[in-house]
């Protein structure tokens, strides 16, 4: 699945499913922005990125803040030329509970990041992904189809439903421009999601939710990240508006 020539943003591109993307659009011949609010992390996904040969486009940016965000797609075109592919892979999980009263709050922050800057750069991107007959991928979850098992999680489990009914609506109105929106759907993943959210001892965490999927083990970002190239390539020509889940088999276990 080659993509010389191809231009992707790929967000939250730092660390975890976003790095390893960045990585493998990269062998694949690709032209990436990395764009996440950690210049010294971006540094060192670059600094793989360049011992292939290709080097990337650095954009040091905080999401959340809607002016920085904002400059996104702009920066990545005015350098590349184009856009074909943005992969809005940037979250976050804060928690917070109807009884705690701290709900709403978590539930701002989370949405912010989560769907309301999707929504943002989806915007500026549709015209130069129009006119390259390029693709959107979301980086969503499981929680989508869940209710969370604890009362903390629902500000992150109502953000991914949010997540995966917008790629639905965008990729039938973005359907007449040939413009592609599909999501990826992984479970619990052993990367740094735990840590980066402060969320208890990843290792504790990640081994019990392993016992939870029914291969008994987790998924790490690469194989997320080949889900989203297929997705992304010409393979995928005739997949919009779908969810591929990618979880061990969690969901089978309920």
């Amino acid at each position: 699945m080659s993509f010389n020539s191809k231009v992707v943003i790929v967000t939250g591109a730092s660390s975890g499913i976003g790095a390893a993307t960045a990585l493998l659009f990269a062998k694949e011949g690709a032209d990436v922005a990395l764009v996440a609010p950690n210049s010294t992390k971006l540094a060192a996904v670059a600094k793989q990125i360049e011992a292939l040969g290709k080097t990337p486009l650095i954009i040091p940016a905080d999401l959340a803040n809607e002016t920085e965000a904002g400059t996104v797609v702009s920066q990545t075109v005015n350098h590349f030329g184009k856009l074909d592919v943005l992969i809005n892979n940037a979250g976050i999980e804060v928690q917070g509970s109807i009884l705690n009263g701290n709900a709403l709050e978590a539930y701002d922050k989370v949405m912010k990041l989560n769907v309301r800057v999707v929504i943002q750069l989806t915007t500026l991107a549709a015209p130069f992904l129009a006119k390259t007959k390029g693709n959107i991928v979301n980086v969503s979850s499981i929680a989508s189809t869940l209710t969370s098992k604890y009362p903390t999680g629902l500000p992150y489990y109502v953000s991914k439903a949010a997540l995966d009914y917008f790629t639905r609506c965008s990729a039938l109105e973005l359907a007449s421009t040939g413009v592609r929106v599909n999501s990826v759907n992984p479970g619990p993943v052993d990367n740094e999601f735990v840590a980066n959210n402060k969320l208890g001892d990843a290792s504790v965490i990640n081994k019990e939710r392993a016992k939870i999927a029914a291969l008994g083990f987790l998924a790490k970002s690469e194989e997320i990240a080949d889900v989203i190239l297929f997705l992304a390539s010409e393979k995928a020509r005739s997949v919009t508006g779908s969810s591929y889940v990618i979880d061990n088999g969690f969901l089978l276990k309920g």
